[in-house]
């Protein structure tokens, strides 16, 4: 079977296909359906519902606590096993509940094959499911239709396919007949017309040579199921941690099981569950619930951002991201074409305004101006808005273009010059037209007004409007010689500002003609002007690369659009390295290690394919960097899927690229990025105040079993008063960690490492410091009790209840890691703290004063002196860790400014 239908003549490709010209019969295309199959895409297998609830027992923090559960089971120690299962279901229900939406992408590519088809069956056009297409097919194409399948051109009159969706190119593409080169790029196969994408203007005709999976669409689609997800950096630190935390709490309570049984001669029951005791003290078995929990909260805030988590972990990789990958159209750009600049004999304007509405400022040496005060523009314009076959809408609070995008910028120019568009339509009748065509490249109408007068009007590619000219606007408004050599350097100045240049003339004729040839409009113009158009790019993009900069993130365009115009755009975004642009053509000719190199100082690609940015982003991710992909079309989706953080964009995205991706935008605005990113770096530092505020605390429980069981004493806290502790206020207090707000230069700070460990050295020493804090102040106010004759029940609830305020205590330190917490906003805290805080009070109070609660976890009621004495404790604890944090933040900052840091 050929592949280069592009690169083959018509009649070769018909033969391959065994068709013709006329079309296939009936019978014939129902043979070719059953060997072909259905144009549409297979369905993947999805994974079932119960086994995506059973993933989220995999984790060896959980293994552990199930095994722990089964053993105290089996010595019928009934309530320890119910609280491990409690915590254990707890967090895979809540995992569950946040992960559990199955990828659609494969759904949502499907989704955009056209449904129907206009075809010629038995000599006769037809329409039909697009679903029936087969290879061979004959298919009709007109304006606003999408293709159905992927076509060989065999007929194109001035046709005209928007691309975008698979190349990115921001305009529609000139369609021929003619073959082009075997290793054409996507975008400049012009002999094809593929499937999913949109015909803006013309007819033509095509033989269907790819259905279904065998399509670009098709292929993509293939790419897309193939690419592996990564884990998130947060996913792969936990599962390091844990499993090195398990193993040393394994060994830990093995070595502390073998010495009570066989030096101290225990019972096993007894040691046994000494053992689970220090085990549930020590395994955060909270923590993947709370880390779960503090994401939801961090997709709830990135909302109120315009940004759409799909994908619990990804917030926390956009915190972490060094290099951005950004598709040009749509995504820093509008996606919208403009005119941006008019240049006239004598003066060269600018225009300001927004999208496709005709309302903005035009502008004569920064000056603003009124246009019909100027004799050329007002010229122009009326001829633009004549020759035109567009229309604008205004829908919902938008302006919309029917038609070509830059015919609708033209409309847009008519308006703000001050031209009434319909008035001038009605006022100048069309009599006859020569339509657009990629071999003459110039569109030409004629009209007629009420007068009598005849003009032509010519649109077209300057250097083909150049050579159709006699003369040129004079500065009176008379006919003058053409200065050719001036308007040639003019269109190439503007075209290096990444500028897409059309020529406007004009040609008065006698009324009585009523038709135009060819011969009506070659050599005799009058040459009005050039007008420049561009995708303008969004004012937010601006100022959001600028900030990306400030936080040390690179930001990398990867457009399918052409070289120059991604130079310019980048140049106007403020990209960091815009003095190089590598095209897709380029990076054919690199190797991976080519590759690499060059991906780290190239800051724009251009004419580039699902596979160069596929590629792109793996040599970016080979050298340990945390990359975000955005974008919005089709090609976009394997890239997205692949990149450590997919962002689509959620108004012009297709539907593959938003359930490819891990977060939509949903303003589609790349500023949302920014705010996406600070909440991203938000999330990560709350999470490492739950860490930071949790294992301490864990710590600081096994280590009063580690030296009860050592030294022979009784434990002053039984394994389920631990259990409880870890259950009410790892899920409350935790959680309420998870709701801190910004603080002060998140977005000055650089991107962390992508190996930066869970465990940093300060972590490590407040762990030790806090652990031994938490160890003195249990002991403490147990020997405490026992020295006033209390019961060993008494005592234990001492120590439990002291155990509980200092976690309290230890909570309002933590909210505050980069500073001092002695603040009044410190204090006030948040609704939640507050909250959690209050719930666990009244939960201690619970379990400490109420009878049932009392012989389940076996408290007696506390002394209100005692109680005292407990909150003192942890007022303590709270002074201590407070004076160690300024200490040691003034250390570091010292180091700093000696080293020139700072």
């Amino acid at each position: 079977m050929m592949r280069d239908y592009h690169a083959a003549e018509i009649d070769a490709c018909l033969d391959t296909l065994g068709a013709t010209a006329a079309g296939l019969s009936t019978s014939d295309a129902a043979q070719r359906l059953e060997t072909h199959g259905a144009n549409r895409l297979p369905q993947p297998p999805r994974r079932p519902a119960i086994l995506r609830f059973l993933s989220h027992f995999h984790n060896i923090l959980i293994y552990v606590l199930l095994g722990s559960a089964v053993i105290t089971a089996v010595l019928q120690h009934f309530t320890d096993m119910a609280v491990i299962l409690a915590v254990v279901i707890a967090n895979a229900v809540i995992g569950f509940i946040q992960e559990g939406k199955a990828e659609r992408a494969m759904e949502s590519i499907r989704g955009m094959l056209a449904p129907h088809a206009a075809v010629l069956r038995d000599g006769e056009r037809r329409s039909i499911e697009a679903e029936e297409l087969v290879p061979g097919d004959i298919v009709l194409l007109e304006p606003g239709d999408k293709v159905p399948a992927d076509l060989r051109l065999i007929r194109a009159h001035g046709l005209q396919v928007q691309e975008s969706i698979l190349t990115g190119e921001s305009v529609p593409v000139d369609k021929a007949i003619a073959p082009v080169a075997g290793d054409a790029a996507l975008g400049d196969r012009s002999s094809m017309a593929y499937s999913g994408t949109m015909v803006t203007s013309g007819q033509g005709r095509g033989v269907v040579v790819a259905t279904g999976a065998h399509t670009e669409i098709g292929r993509i689609s293939g790419l897309l199921a193939e690419v592996e997800v990564l884990a998130t950096p947060l996913v792969r630190q936990m599962n390091v941690f844990a499993k090195w935390l398990t193993i040393l709490i394994l060994l830990i309570a093995a070595v502390l099981l073998v010495y009570g049984y066989f030096v101290d001669h225990h019972e096993f029951s007894e040691m046994f569950m000494a053992v689970v005791g220090l085990s549930v003290a020590a395994i955060p078995e909270g923590l993947p619930a709370v880390l779960t929990i503090t994401l939801a909260v961090g997709v709830q805030a990135m909302a109120r951002r315009n940004a759409i988590v799909r994908r619990l972990p990804a917030i926390e990789t956009l915190g972490s991201v060094s290099v951005i990958c950004t598709d040009k159209t749509g995504t820093l750009t509008r996606n919208e074409m403009m005119v941006a600049s008019v240049a006239v004999t004598g003066h060269l304007f600018s225009f300001e305004g927004t999208g496709y509405e005709p309302e903005g400022a035009v502008l004569l040496a920064d000056s603003r101006v009124n246009g019909l005060d100027h004799l050329h523009l007002n010229e122009l314009a009326r001829a633009a808005a004549s020759c035109n076959d567009a229309s604008l809408h205004l829908r919902e609070g938008f302006w919309t273009v029917e038609g070509d995008p830059m015919e609708g910028a033209l409309l847009a120019l008519a308006g703000k010059v001050g031209v009434d568009v319909s008035q001038e339509l009605s006022a100048r009748t069309r009599t006859d037209e020569i339509p657009f065509d990629s071999r003459h490249k110039f569109m030409a109408t004629l009209h007629h007004d009420h007068p009598g007068h005849a003009d032509i009007f010519v649109k077209g590619a300057p250097e083909q409007i150049l050579a159709m000219c006699a003369e040129q606007r004079g500065a009176s408004g008379d006919g003058a010689p053409l200065d050719e050599a001036f308007w040639t350097d003019r269109a190439d100045s503007m075209a290096a500002q990444g500028q897409r240049v059309l020529a406007i003339a004009t040609r008065q004729v006698e009324a009585g003609q009523t038709a135009i040839d060819f011969a009506d409009v070659e050599g005799g113009l009058v040459l009005v002007g050039l007008v420049g158009l561009i995708d303008p790019p969004r004012a937010e993009s601006i100022e959001a690369v600028a900030e990306c900069r400030r936080a040390g993130i690179r930001v990398k365009m990867i457009t399918g659009d052409h070289a120059g115009t991604a130079a310019a755009i980048g140049k106007l975004i403020g990209l960091e390295n815009t003095g190089k642009v590598l095209t897709g053509r380029d990076l054919d000719m690199m190797d991976d290690a080519e590759l690499a190199v060059a991906v780290s100082t190239v800051d724009i690609f251009a004419r580039t394919n699902p596979e160069h940015k596929l590629r792109l982003v793996m040599a970016l991710q080979s050298q340990g960097i945390t990359v975000a992909m955005t974008g919005d079309g089709v090609n976009d989706a394997p890239a997205l899927k692949r990149a450590d953080a997919g962002i689509a964009m959620g108004r012009k995205g297709s539907e593959a690229a938003k359930e490819a991706a891990e977060l939509v935008l949903a303003d589609d605005n790349f500023a949302s990025i920014v705010a996406a990113v600070r909440e991203g770096r938000t999330v990560y530092d709350n999470i490492k105040k739950v860490i930071s505020w949790t294992l301490p605390t864990n710590a600081g429980e096994a280590m009063t079993i580690v030296v009860a069981l050592l030294f022979g004493i009784t434990l002053p806290i039984t394994p389920v008063q631990i259990l409880w502790v870890n259950l009410i206020t790892a899920i409350t207090l935790g959680i309420a960690l998870a709701f801190e707000p910004t603080e002060d230069n998140t977005m000055r700070r650089l991107p962390r490492p992508r190996d930066e460990p869970l465990l940093t050295g300060a972590l490590g020493w407040h762990i030790v410091f806090v652990s031994m804090l938490f160890l003195g102040g249990v002991f403490g106010i147990y020997a405490y009790a026992v020295d006033r004759g209390y019961s060993v029940d008494l005592a234990r609830t001492m120590a439990l209840n002291t155990l509980v305020v200092m976690e309290i205590f230890h909570l309002f330190f933590i909210r505050n890691i980069y500073g001092t917490s002695l603040t009044l906003k410190a204090v006030r805290a948040t609704p939640v703290v507050w909250a959690t805080v209050i719930a666990v009070t009244v939960a201690q109070f619970a379990i400490t004063y109420i009878g049932p609660l009392q012989r389940v976890f076996a408290t007696e009621a506390v002394p209100l002196t005692d109680g005292v004495l407990i909150v003192a404790m942890g007022v303590m604890l709270f002074a201590i860790v407070e004076v160690e944090k300024q200490l040691r933040l003034s250390l570091v900052a010292r180091t700093r400014y000696r080293a020139g840091v700072e």
